[in-house]
């Protein structure tokens, strides 16, 4: 089985000082680059994705700012290739799905931000085009909702969004038990 790190998302507006910043930014970006250390070690290849807002009325990611730029905790290596979106979903107006394919990537591990409205669209995307996909869940990150009155924390929203994906569409683990089961035979 061929198998792809697809990093999404990890731009510095997500962090402490950003314009959309995330509970748990750091140590998500952190735990990210572990993996992402470790698919470079093994020579497999990486997918980087980066939203640049498109849409009037955006107040993050805009076009040509520091916001927007890849964090360092996952910057990418030249020859790892950086898709840019203007949606959730990373196939979505995108080559993504067309360099998978060409390289007959079956499998994906997932790692970046925000939980509840990227991740969770890329993951299902993915999924639904025949992807095997495994998500890191403490290399990703979301923030506090509110709905109706009713204010949900981050941790709460981070719960049940990996809660939803586990099992339907990915086999969602911390990074230590992800590494262990790409190390085994």
């Amino acid at each position: 089985m061929n198998t792809a790190l697809l990093v999404v998302d990890i731009q510095n507006d997500y962090f402490p000082g950003g314009a959309m910043e995330l509970a748990g930014a750091t140590e998500a970006g952190g735990q990210a680059n572990v993996v992402l250390e470790a698919f470079r070690r093994k020579g497999w290849p990486v997918f980087h994705v980066q939203h640049i807002a498109a849409h009037p009325g955006a107040t993050f990611f805009l076009p040509d700012t520091q916001g927007a730029e890849i964090h360092l905790s996952a910057r990418p290596n030249p020859q790892e290739p950086v898709f840019q979106k203007h949606y959730p979903n990373s196939f979505r107006e995108t080559p993504l799905l067309d360099r998978l394919r060409q390289q007959d990537i079956s499998r994906l591990v997932i790692v970046g931000m925000m939980t509840h409205v990227c991740i969770d669209t890329t993951t299902r995307a993915a999924a639904d085009l025949g992807f095997e996909c495994w998500l890191a869940s403490d290399a990703c990150a979301t923030r506090t909702q509110s709905f109706n009155g009713v204010t949900v924390p981050a941790e709460s929203v981070q719960a049940a969004f990996l809660a939803s994906l586990d099992g339907w569409f990915a086999k969602v683990l911390p990074v230590r038990d992800l590494s262990a089961a790409l190390s085994s035979p």
